[in-house]
């Protein structure tokens, strides 16, 4: 099943696709928020989809983020080989783990708005995992038993921030803008297999990252396994997964960056594609 949330910002209702046409299932589903993806929400979902007689919803119509905030994004840093040979960083023996805010989540064709005194504003497609069931102490084994879901997110980066200007790297990744995530989540049986999905992103047409998820230093069990040694995951929480190489901190013969009028578009097989228009900060 393929579960969107679309209508204006901060208004928005919860739908699935079927048969790629849209429909409402609000007055099934509050929202996809943790206390959904904690029971057999989905699966009770499944089956009243499948009764049919639900009201479509026109293709027009604005889609938001593919889920309600969550508690919290755990990102994976440095997570594809190539992606940190492009940066000059030795491969991570163990996860490399930061947050990006929260507040950062917008809808995936929202515009992406440059930050205020930024000059290094970067992109970064990646397979991000929406946890289902709690998640504290997993073993590896049992980790795919507690993933709600997989989604598409543009972990974007404003590198002066994130590399520059000490500390952590979360104040480089949680400006407003910068979690695009959508257009929907796919529940894992509509992922034949998530460590075999390219990815891509292009910067005006122009192809920059074109990747596949069997290139992961670290997958999505031991992903989902490791974090849960640190901290709870809490159902719909989001694991945003690392990026292949091609950013624009990468690029050669120098680095290069999003500025106004860019457009940035991107995605990810069987999760569905996004578009954001580069705006400055007004």
């Amino acid at each position: 099943m393929k579960l969107i949330r679309f209508g204006e910002p901060g208004a928005e209702r919860p739908g699935v696709i079927v048969n790629d046409k849209r429909y409402d299932v609000s007055h099934l589903v509050a929202d996809y928020n943790e206390a959904f993806f904690a029971g057999d929400a989905i699966e009770t979902l499944k089956q009243e989809v499948e009764k049919g007689g639900l009201t479509e919803v026109p293709a027009d119509v604005r889609l938001g983020a593919a889920l309600a905030r969550p508690s919290k994004i755990i990102c994976v840093g440095l997570n594809y080989k190539d992606h940190a040979a492009e940066t000059n960083a030795p491969i991570p023996a163990e996860p490399i783990l930061f947050f990006k805010a929260t507040s950062a989540i917008v809808g995936p064709n929202d515009d992406l708005v440059i930050p205020k005194n930024s000059t290094k504003t970067d992109w970064e497609v990646e397979l991000a995992i929406v946890i289902g069931k709690k998640a504290s102490y997993v073993e590896q084994a049992d980790a795919l038993n507690h993933v709600a879901g997989y989604v598409l997110h543009n972990d974007y980066s404003e590198r002066a921030f994130q590399i520059e200007r000490n500390g952590q790297w979360v104040k480089g990744k949680s400006c407003d803008t910068f979690a695009p995530i959508g257009p929907w989540i796919a529940t894992p049986d509509e992922i034949e297999d998530v460590h075999n999905l390219r990815l891509w992103l292009t910067v005006n047409g122009q192809i920059m990252q074109d990747g596949n998820t069997s290139n992961l230093i670290f997958d999505v069990p031991f992903i989902v396994s490791y974090i849960s040694q640190f901290m709870t995951l809490l159902p719909g929480d989001v694991i945003t997964t690392g990026t292949p190489a091609g950013v624009g901190l990468g690029q050669k013969p120098e680095p290069w960056y999003l500025k106004p009028g860019d457009v940035v578009e991107l995605g990810i097989d069987g999760l569905g594609s996004s578009k954001q228009n580069v705006k400055a900060y007004e």
